[in-house]
């Protein structure tokens, strides 16, 4: 099993990545469903530290969104690694935030384009490797939606196109009218709600991207992914990260933490190969 995927055209990363959906707010609110995900970091000095120490230690794709604490999100991945080139930031647009527990989808073309254009602003980057319809909004056409993904793709502006929150008729849909180059879904060895997705994109040439590929921590909960860990001396998340990407070469995975430990049990999770009866185990329901 190979571990790196090109995730977008010419541009190959590892397969497990860093998600920087909690990297808001006090350090004491970023934990679990109920993280707000509103306001700029008040460590903010400690987590810049943190994301280029993750570039050190081999992450090279950092996932955010615009809607990551009103844009402070944006700002911080774009601070930490303005003068890293070589790593592939994505981010996602179309979801505004009314409020700290609201998130709903926008898909005007003009906000998009507005979006990108401040996406590029906050990231630091002339041109943003890959971007997300963060959610698509059924108040206006796909077509149009997506067709502002891919006009600012055909100008270089970014380097591919994604869809994130899809099922599997959506993304048949979407290929239809432009390349999609990536789908960012939830998908862990408790949360196989994406199965059809998955299944779509192993056939499309598609990257698919799995948030929450830990369950938020609840991994270590799963008693299949607790004894297979025991058996190999290894940490749970090891184990549910190496049954992710057992899925398919095409898959990557986007665990997020602000832990240095965590990070780099993270990305150990790549030299842990299960057997066949180990992956039958963990995929039974």
């Amino acid at each position: 099993m190979t571990n790196r995927h090109e995730l977008i055209p010419g541009r190959h990363v590892s397969r497990i990545g860093l998600g920087t959906m909690r990297l808001a707010d006090r350090p004491d609110q970023r934990r679990g469903p109920t993280a707000p995900v509103w306001q700029p970091p008040t460590d903010r000095h400690e987590l810049i530290r943190f994301l280029r120490h993750a570039i050190d230690v081999g992450v090279d794709h950092v996932d955010t969104a615009d809607a990551y604490a009103l844009g402070a999100g944006e700002e911080l991945v774009g601070e930490a690694l303005a003068t890293l080139p070589e790593v592939v930031v994505a981010t996602k647009i179309g979801n505004v935030r009314p409020s700290a527990s609201e998130w709903v989808p926008l898909g005007h073309p003009a906000y998009l384009r507005q979006q990108l254009e401040l996406g590029r602003r906050r990231l630091r980057r002339e041109r943003i490797d890959l971007v997300y319809l963060h959610r698509v909004d059924e108040s206006f056409p796909l077509e149009d939606q997506l067709g502002v993904l891919a006009e600012a793709r055909d100008a270089g502006a970014i380097g591919g196109v994604g869809l994130s929150g899809i099922d599997a008729e959506l993304l048949d849909r979407a290929r239809g009218i432009t390349r999609i180059d990536a789908v960012q879904n939830p998908y862990s060895v408790g949360d196989r709600s994406s199965a059809d997705v998955l299944r779509a994109t192993s056939t499309t040439g598609t990257t698919f991207v799995a948030f929450f590929p830990l369950a938020m921590g609840t991994v270590e909960q799963d008693a299949r992914v607790a004894e297979v860990a025991a058996a190999r001396g290894a940490e749970a998340s090891q184990v549910a990260l190496a049954w992710l990407l057992a899925q398919g070469e095409h898959v990557i995975a986007i665990p997020g933490t602000t832990s240095e430990s965590h990070l780099r049990s993270n990305l150990e999770a790549h030299d842990l190969t299960l057997s066949a009866d180990e992956l039958r185990a963990l995929s039974s329901r």
